[in-house]
């Protein structure tokens, strides 16, 4: 998975960087509140992009004495700062722009209305391209677990992959809403409605920043695996026969595909040291064995009876 996800965000870096560029010229030579914003937009995400490649890069990292657990929530911090990157240098920079064009209009457009729709177009094309590498992804992780595409975006613990997504989406709709806006100023004359396109690419670049940073803080700060994982593994433990109840499971994700696994048992009356250590290197080896994201199990024997789920 971490093949794929890093051949995504190198898909989207390349796409991004180009038509940054490009945006960034035409709206220089028009002067387009909204070009300027899709500009900006484009920067803040190949900004972003190397954010995300720092992340899996670092994040494979083996653990150390100083991190026992490993480096995965690397993954979590830098994609919280792509998330902070949209906003600021995105979503801020665009608002700006706007509220400047609508304080200071300027006058219609000239020769470069047709050239800001060649790049518009060139851009709808290579961000559709990069967003499509994210799709294929998204879907074929989502057959392997059985779930509908969104609903596997909705559930997944990988923030990188989540956040090429949003960003390619909210980028294909800003390129309509930066046409919508260029489009309007050039039949009515008004730089307001450039402006408008600014401000509406503003609001949605902060819709898109806040969701993925309300995401990722909470994988950052110790989310727990997703509900019904956490069940299969509650009666996984609970099926065993040495196993009386299961008194209390806690988990927490480690990393986009590391999961810790620690639990509280009820075994059953007559167990020796022996059979328990073998009970235990079993249920380390089934665990991890039967799900992949699993990476760290502890197990603690206990008399209570009372089952959390955690």
């Amino acid at each position: 998975m971490a093949s794929e996800t890093r051949r995504t965000v190198v898909i989207a870096l390349g796409m991004n960087a180009v038509i940054a560029a490009a945006k960034l010229v035409v709206g220089l030579l028009s002067g387009s509140s909204a070009m300027l914003s899709e500009a900006a937009h484009s920067v803040a995400d190949t900004t972003n992009e190397l954010f995300l490649l720092a992340s899996l890069r670092r994040s494979a990292r083996t653990p150390d004495s100083d991190h026992p657990f490993g480096y995965g929530k690397e993954q979590f911090f830098w994609s919280l700062l792509a998330a902070v990157g949209i906003f600021v240098s995105g979503a801020v920079f665009s608002i700006y722009q706007g509220v400047t064009g609508l304080v200071h209009p300027g006058g219609e457009h000239g020769g470069e209305l047709l050239i800001s729709y060649a790049v518009l177009l060139v851009s709808f094309i290579a961000e559709g391209a990069s967003w499509w590498t994210a799709v294929t992804q998204l879907r074929t992780e989502a057959r392997a677990t059985g779930r509908g595409m969104f609903e596997h975006l909705r559930r997944s613990s990988d923030p990188t992959l989540k956040t090429v997504f949003s960003e390619d989406s909210a980028a294909l709709a800003g390129l309509l809403l930066a046409a919508a806006g260029i489009g309007l100023h050039a039949i009515t004359g008004s730089a307001r409605w450039d402006a408008a396109g600014a401000l509406a690419i503003g609001a949605l670049l902060a819709v898109v920043a806040i969701g993925l940073g309300r995401d990722t803080k909470e994988l950052l700060i110790g989310e727990a695996a997703d509900p019904e994982l956490r069940q299969a593994l509650a009666a996984e433990l609970a099926a065993e026969p040495e196993v009386n109840a299961v008194v209390e499971l806690l988990t927490m994700q480690l990393g986009a595909d590391q999961l810790l696994v620690a639990a509280r048992l009820d075994l059953a009356d007559g167990l020796d040291s022996d059979a328990i250590e073998a009970f235990a290197a079993r249920i380390d080896a089934g665990l991890q064995h039967r799900h992949a994201q699993v990476t760290q199990v502890f197990l603690d024997p206990t008399g209570a009876r009372k089952f959390r789920s955690r």
